[in-house]
């Protein structure tokens, strides 16, 4: 295999993670699952125990659980008749590194800014 097939291997590699990250950036996107990732950032909880927090019907708590679920932001696992729900780790693992790559991005950038203001206030001070 050419280098170019492996070129366009990583190329579809990062559209799907570029996909999981707007889909889980989407997801975020609502008040209402931001709260729900909240409540899940303390413990683990039955989506009864999560519903009854919310004014608004079981359905439709079920249909924000849902979305959170598809962006791999929480798991669900069945216990007896309850679903309880808990935070992905690696769904917001995914996103920390995303977020570190920017970060990075934007250090090195202000960084080089910083060195250049102070070069020119030291230019000044020579004057």
């Amino acid at each position: 295999m050419g280098r170019g097939h492996y070129f366009c291997i990583d190329l579809i590699k990062l559209s799907l993670i570029q996909g999981d990250m707007e889909h889980a950036i989407a997801a975020l996107s609502d008040p209402t699952r931001r709260e729900i990732i909240e409540m899940l950032a303390g413990k683990e909880m039955p989506a009864g125990a999560i519903a009854s927090r919310f004014d608004m019907s079981a359905p439709a708590v079920s249909q924000h659980l849902k979305v959170l679920k598809e962006a791999k932001l929480v798991t669900v696992r069945a216990d007896a008749q309850r679903r309880l729900y808990s935070l992905n780790k690696d769904g917001f693992e995914e996103m920390d590194e995303w977020l570190s790559r920017i970060r990075r991005y934007w250090s090195k950038n202000l960084d080089a800014l910083e060195k250049i203001l102070r070069d020119q206030d030291k230019a000044k001070g020579k004057k």
